[in-house]
């Protein structure tokens, strides 16, 4: 039996998942390792351990031969997008600064000044974020570091070049960035150029489905087998939206750390309305995801681990609360905060809540609320009017946050529980490796 792993990095936790073609054409899947990710508060800010990463990715594809052996025929690895490791040839160029990091607004600052965001919009139409690759490679370039820099990897094209040795930079991550010219799908070096940035680090495109080729000799020795290695679409959301067939009648919701909303267009929407509203467009496989990005679980998950509560202990005492108040969960306040439940204090200062389980209550009424202003939004800039929300990922999972978003949309919700990234990761795979 054909096996594929995938090998799946969020922002809070990993997964490796092993599928296969069962009987009736579905795919069926097996989870063989899961670890936290997570980033370190260091001296140089927010950063990733991204060895620690690697050595992890490397402990799941162990587990996976040891389980099914040659069977295995094919890995593939995703992760968040707009992160990236800087190289020296062969060499890491340290620390692996994370999304979050405070040194990306004063980048931001200085390269707008340079390009207009309205420019970058028109060419990208990647939505304005301190994050963005464009402004943290810039970032770099204030500090210095790009002088030595031979490439820049994106987090899955790096890890993917640490186990084979082969250097690549696949379409659906690098679109996160904001360096690609959304209608042709190529680097925009008019703006590249205009930022000073080295022409060297922007290598030629790759795209899903392309074989990158196998195990290094060192990676099979460690890891007890070798196979293929695939290139999914690398962003998590755009595998993610590899495994959702919904209705064209339904937004989608890839509901996680951050939660995507929007939907599948054939074409980049790069309207000034689009702008305004700060939607981005990022690659698929033959599409384009029209999305507003929202900041999704990523304070609850913060405010649980600091409160110490397991998810299931906040959904078994939810219904109790009769708390109402919500929040601006675009809040700057809530990007990083060293207390999550301080800055919801004052967020929620003029009604305190009462119980823990009220910051809670508050937190889903307040990303139900941020959904039905998005929706909003979406069918003003495609003139068409949506009936239903197609709710996938992690977030799926949990009722009560699914009936806030009917009732605050009034769209019906239709909870899609699954590991829909690793679905989504593992049918490229399955394209890629045809009999």
């Amino acid at each position: 039996m054909k096996r594929y792993l995938a090998i799946d990095l969020g922002a809070s936790s990993g997964r490796h998942i092993v599928g296969h073609k069962g009987q009736d054409g579905s795919i069926v899947l097996e989870e063989v390792h899961r670890f936290a990710t997570g980033m370190d508060q260091s001296e140089n800010g927010l950063v990733w351990n991204v060895p620690r990463l690697f050595e992890e990715i490397l402990f799941g594809i162990e587990k996976a031969f040891e389980r099914y052996g040659e069977e295995i025929v094919s890995l593939s690895i995703d992760t968040w997008g707009v992160d990236y490791v800087l190289l020296e040839g062969d060499h890491d160029i340290p620390p692996y600064h994370a999304y979050r990091n405070d040194r990306n607004k004063a980048a931001r600052t200085k390269v707008e000044g340079i390009v207009p965001f309205s420019k970058l919009y028109e060419s990208s139409g990647i939505q304005g974020a301190d994050f963005n690759t464009l402004y943290q490679l810039y970032a770099d370039a204030m500090e210095g570091r790009l002088s030595q820099a031979t490439d820049y990897l994106m987090l899955p094209s790096y890890f993917t070049y640490r186990l084979t040795g082969i250097k690549s930079h696949e379409y659906t991550n690098e679109t996160t960035g904001g360096f690609i010219d959304a209608k042709t799908k190529t680097y925009d070096f008019g703006i590249i150029d205009s930022l000073s940035l080295p022409r060297r680090l922007f290598k030629q495109l790759s795209f899903p489905g392309e074989n990158v080729g196998r195990l290094l000799p060192e990676i099979e020795r460690r890891v007890g087998g070798n196979c293929s290695v695939i290139l999914c679409a690398s962003h998590d959301t755009a595998s993610a939206f590899e495994a959702i067939d919904a209705d064209e009648e339904s937004v989608l919701l890839s509901s996680g750390t951050w939660s995507l909303i929007g939907i599948k267009s054939p074409l980049p929407i790069l309207t000034p309305e689009a702008q305004k509203a700060n939607f981005t467009n990022e690659g698929g496989v033959n599409y384009v995801r029209f999305l507003k990005n929202v900041p999704g679980l990523w304070i609850n998950n913060q405010l649980r681990q600091e409160l110490g509560l397991s998810q299931e202990d906040i959904l078994s005492q939810i219904e109790e609360s009769q708390y109402q108040e919500r929040f601006d969960i675009d809040d700057p306040s809530l990007v990083a905060p060293k207390s999550m439940k301080k800055a919801l204090d004052g967020a929620l200062s003029s009604h305190p809540p009462k119980s823990n389980t009220d910051y809670f209550v508050s937190i889903y009424r307040s990303m139900g609320l941020a959904y039905d202003h998005a929706i909003k939004e979406l069918e003003t800039i495609t003139g068409k009017t949506y009936s239903s929300v197609t709710v996938f990922g992690g977030g799926a999972k949990n009722v009560y946050l699914n009936r806030m978003i009917e009732a605050y949309t009034g769209k019906k919700v239709i909870a899609l529980p699954i590991e829909a990234t690793a679905i989504g990761n593992i049918k490229i795979q399955m394209e890629a490796i045809k009999p």
